[in-house]
């Protein structure tokens, strides 16, 4: 019996407008390690599996699986600015979305890392940041805000959802992650709690990820407080390593303005 679609959802985007959802493995057609709503493209999954739990995906969101998009992600800070829908061989190296084209759904593929989803409904502006370590400390966060300036958002406005992640308990790092951070700027220090083991330390990418929207002047955050790893329902990159698995399936985030 194939499972119902299950997302997690925000209240912060549960409005007039709008429609999203934090997709979870269930609904979809992938089997053994994929199972079973693998939205990943990148994975060595069967492409025609994965195409069809996009279509499903597509379908939750009540748009064309031509309009449900993703980019090619990279861990970097640069944003795609989205006026109409690219086939999955044209897709832009980017780590976040924004448009103002009602109808095109921006998905965002995580597999720990963080997943944001912003809307200014006043404006009707949305967009999606794949936000990692390296692309929260990048600035993709604020490059993603900026970029929805252009399209007329204004930041007072704008919400945003931090999706299900990597949490400080199952993130574990080493000195040299540390010292990144604590370079970069040494308030950074307070994201970092202390490891059982000697010479790591316990990451807070969630804490560091509001931070940084927090600082960017973003004062309406909602956080689902989901862990990826523990939490079997999700994909998690570093569970399937520590299991030995040979690949891993991918979340897909999602946000569409109705129109």
């Amino acid at each position: 019996m194939t499972l119902p679609i299950t997302p997690l959802t925000s209240s912060l985007l549960d409005t007039a407008g709008l429609r999203h959802a934090f997709f979870t493995r269930a609904g979809g057609v992938s089997d053994d390690i994929y199972a079973s709503l693998n939205g990943g493209l990148g994975s060595n999954d069967d492409p025609a599996r994965i195409r069809e739990n996009r279509r499903r995906m597509a379908a939750h969101l009540r748009v064309a699986p031509q309009r449900f998009l993703s980019t090619y992600q990279i861990h970097s800070p640069d944003v795609a600015v989205v006026t109409s829908p690219w086939s999955d061989a044209e897709r832009p190296r980017a780590d976040a979305m924004v448009t103002n084209v009602p109808g095109l759904a921006l998905g965002i593929s995580t597999a720990d890392c963080g997943p944001v989803l912003f809307a200014d409904a006043k404006a009707r502006v949305i967009g999606g940041a794949h936000a990692g370590w390296k692309g929260a400390l990048g600035g993709v966060l604020e490059a993603t805000i900026a970029a929805m300036e252009t399209l007329g958002a204004a930041r007072a406005n704008i919400v945003a959802a931090i999706g299900p992640l990597i949490r400080q308990p199952s993130y574990e790092v080493g000195s040299e992650f540390v010292a990144r951070f604590t370079e970069a700027e040494a308030d950074n220090a307070r994201f970092f709690a202390p490891s059982a083991r000697a010479g790591h330390a316990m990451f807070d990418l969630a804490g560091f990820i509001r931070h940084r929207l927090e600082r960017t002047g973003i004062a309406t955050i909602d956080d689902i407080g989901i862990d990826t790893y523990a939490d079997e329902r999700l994909f998690s990159y570093r569970r399937m390593t520590h299991r030995n698995e040979p690949d891993y399936g991918r979340n897909i985030h999602a946000i569409v303005l109705d129109g």
